[in-house]
């Protein structure tokens, strides 16, 4: 830009509309060099483009384009682009009066300790200027949302003249919709579909706005968990570009481990090996052990700030379901170039550590290194080598690979077992899908050592990468299980206290404490129960800059660094061990280094939406699977009880339901709350936590995942304590201030006063 002379009527818009603020005559006499006489040039053609409405001024002198938004305005997220930004219009904007909308790009790092903004919300937004139609927007506070969206199965029940019926998926939704045959969009009976409600509350009305699939086709149960959770499955098309292009990394200044006996151990269905072992003794420390966890380099092929980086960090973690995966990332990367296949050269980031006889971690390196899996094993494989049976593969690797695999495992089992981490007896459930894709069986899992030895060789990777952080004073993003909050302890106390089991008083407890009780119960047929409910007690593990420590695990610090090929928050330690430690390429930006909060809260969102979406398949899975036995009976045990029934879980499948009261018997039932349990006004018969009850399947619905039960019989009752002086647990109370009515089966008896309230 020329110095000491007047800008042309061109120059002088351009200069306006391309600044990210206002600017006011000061500003643009020293952009353009003005003095003296030029500036009261500048002032004519400033007057000039105003009356002409090419600019706007305001009360404080400065001028802007006309046609830029305030600094501050209401908002509406419409998007997410390919890169996974969420784009926003002005809330008033229409395209025939305003033109084009702006770009207007949600900053993903404010809107701190609130929810996560998503399309269809309403926004107040702070906007900064970064060209001609070009803003970012930081959330100050979110406004509500547009037009509600609900996923519902469609139907056109008879008798209707046409009229199609919405019943939600989500079993809260306590409401059915109507739609009109224009507003069917090309819906037919039996789609699961996404409706947005039209009219007012009252009207029930709603309009399909996409189809999701027919409920008869079993994939479909999965899409609407996936629907329902917003989960992102398609990546933007430059992330798949940039993951295709990947290549080989050179072995560069790498440390070469080609030739040392690394294996993956996983399970017969695995498709992808991110992580490899080994293990040796220490023979400058007789008992100890030199231990090697390679996970797989992914922060060499995702770079920060990059198509793949933004796709990867938007998912925030792979999402299983029965009949297939969401990956954190496209396969190129996941099932090729950072998957350690048998034989095959591969980049991997490796903790080299140390234990001595007991288990301790006395010492970590950390490396950038090139390996080649000798063997890609399973956990069934190996532990019947270990147990005297090999086959051809893990015969030659028992003596050299395996036993040292165990011999170390055995120490770190000892120290965990001595710090007290907790220890639950939760058998996961086991789903088969046949060749239709409906669920052909529902097991266990089997548990065996060579599944421990995995973990515990995890954990102490993930225990060396936040030490190694802390000693570079490098910002860690922890892995912390809080402990458990005082009120869930009171209630965890008062439900042992029933089963006549003591838990110490205090609002800190050590692991340790609810081992003991887990011990108690072993061998007793609550067993299982105790451990759900000690789980439920539990606080939430979240991803964090502050460390709180694992109280599970008994741990000081913990972090996530294992599993970068599904879980982001390892990726960005693995990116702080690289930049902390000097390793090469791909470490943390320095852009990034700030974001350790936000990284957290958005993360930890992620997972949670993992986890819900992934329930909400399994439940609508086994659902569909009972929906076959309607009218048959089963035994199961009471797992929760509430002021409106009974939840069981039925013995073998684990399906869960709910047994309304109503079913209980023609009586008044009191819910206990402290004590968990539904008590009859007349008879005193009690059903309880733990009880074992016979129930027939009247209702499977494998749209919501909802199963309904009637009581047959009682097979086995709890037996109980009363609880002790004091521990009664809270009374209800209702608005007046006095004590709520018992909650009851049939109609009890009202006064007038109790029929107006109503």
């Amino acid at each position: 830009m020329a110095k000491g002379h007047v800008p042309t009527r061109d120059e002088l818009l351009t200069f306006i509309r391309e600044s990210s603020t206002p600017v006011g005559k000061r500003e643009i006499a020293r952009a353009f060099g003005l003095k003296g006489d030029q500036r009261i040039e500048l002032k004519e053609l400033l007057r000039n483009l105003r009356n002409d409405g090419e600019i706007a001024a305001d009360r404080a002198r400065t001028f802007k384009d006309p046609g830029a938004l305030a600094n501050v305005a209401v908002l509406e997220i419409v998007k997410v682009d390919d890169d996974g930004h969420l784009l926003a219009v002005p809330r008033r904007h229409d395209e025939e009066k305003d033109g084009p909308a702006p770009r207007i790009e949600i900053d993903p790092r404010g809107n701190r300790g609130g929810p996560a903004p998503a399309v269809g919300d309403r926004v107040l937004a702070s906007l900064d200027r970064r060209g001609a139609a070009i803003y970012q927007a930081r959330i100050i506070r979110r406004l509500g949302s547009g037009p509600k969206k609900i996923l519902g199965l469609y139907e056109e029940p008879p008798g209707r003249n046409g009229l199609g019926r919405v019943t939600p998926t989500d079993r809260k939704l306590r409401r059915e919709f109507d739609v009109r045959p224009a507003d069917r969009n090309g819906a037919q009976p039996g789609d699961v579909v996404w409706i947005e409600e039209t009219g007012g509350h009252l009207s029930r009305r709603g309009r399909v706005i996409e189809r999701i699939g027919p409920m008869s086709d079993p994939r479909t149960i999965s899409l609407i968990s996936i629907a329902a959770n917003d989960v992102p499955i398609d990546f933007p098309q430059a992330a798949l570009d940039e993951a295709e292009r990947a290549k080989a990394a050179p072995l560069g200044h790498r440390l070469d481990l080609r030739t040392t006996p690394l294996v993956t151990i996983d399970g017969e269905d695995a498709r992808d090996f991110d992580d490899a072992v080994y293990a040796e003794p220490d023979a400058a420390h007789p008992g100890g052990w030199r231990l090697l966890v390679a996970i797989a380099d992914v922060a060499w092929y995702v770079r920060p700030e990059r198509a793949l980086d933004r796709a990867a960090y938007r998912r925030g973690t792979s999402v299983y379901f029965p009949d297939r995966v969401v990956p954190m990332l496209p396969e190129a990367l996941s099932n090729h170039w950072c998957s350690l296949v048998p034989r095959q050269d591969r980049p991997v980031l490796v903790a080299e550590m140390w234990v001595d006889a007991d288990g301790h971690l006395k010492r970590h390196r950390f490396h950038r290194a090139m390996m080649r899996s000798a063997a890609r094993l399973t956990y069934a494989r190996v532990q019947r080598a270990m147990d005297g049976v090999p086959d051809e593969e893990t015969g030659p690797l028992l003596e050299a690979v395996i036993k040292p695999l165990y011999g170390a495992f055995r120490v770190l089992l000892a120290a965990r077992e001595k710090r007290g981490a907790l220890d639950l007896d939760l058998p996961e459930r086991l789903v088969k899908l046949g060749g239709d894709g409906r669920i052909a069986e529902i097991g266990v899992r089997e548990r065996l050592d060579s599944h421990r030895l995995i973990e515990e060789f995890m954990v102490l990777a993930n225990v060396a990468a936040a030490q190694a952080l802390e000693q570079r004073h490098a910002s860690c993003l922890y892995r912390v299980h809080d402990q458990p909050d005082p009120a869930k302890l009171e209630a965890l106390r008062e439900f042992l206290a029933t089963l006549g089991i003591a838990l110490p008083a205090g609002p800190h407890l050590r692991p340790g404490d609810l081992n003991h009780v887990l011990q108690v119960v072993a061998d007793k047929p609550v067993a299982r129960l105790v451990n759900e409910t000690v789980l439920r007690s539990q606080s939430q593990a979240i991803y964090s800059p502050s460390n709180l420590g694992h109280f599970g695990l008994a741990l000081a610090r913990y972090a996530h660094f294992t599993s970068p090929i599904r879980r982001f928050p390892d990726l960005i330690v693995h990116r702080a061990l690289i930049a902390a430690f000097g390793l090469g390429d791909g470490g943390l930006s320095e852009a990034d280094r700030g974001r350790f909060e936000e990284f957290g809260e958005h993360l930890s969102m992620c997972e949670r939406r993992a986890i819900a979406a992934e329930r909400g398949a399994m439940d609508r899975y086994v659902a569909a699977y009972m929906a076959e036995h309607v009218g048959a009976s089963f035994p199961g045990r009471v797992t929760s009880v509430t002021r409106f029934g009974l939840f069981l879980s039925l013995d073998g499948t684990g399906a869960d339901g709910l047994l309304p009261i109503r079913s209980l018997g023609a009586e008044f039932f009191r819910h206990e709350e402290g004590r968990q349990m539904l008590i009859g006004e007349r008879t005193g018969e009690s059903f309880g936590l733990g009880d074992r009850l016979r129930v027939k399947l009247v209702e499977a619905d494998a749209a919501t995942g909802g199963l309904l039960f009637e009581l047959v019989d009682v097979i086995e009752r709890v037996e109980r304590h009363a609880l002790p002086r004091g521990r009664r647990g809270m009374q209800v109370k209702d608005r007046r201030g006095g004590p709520r009515r018992p909650v009851a089966h049939g109609r009890p008896p009202r006064d007038k006063r109790s029929r107006r309230r109503k």
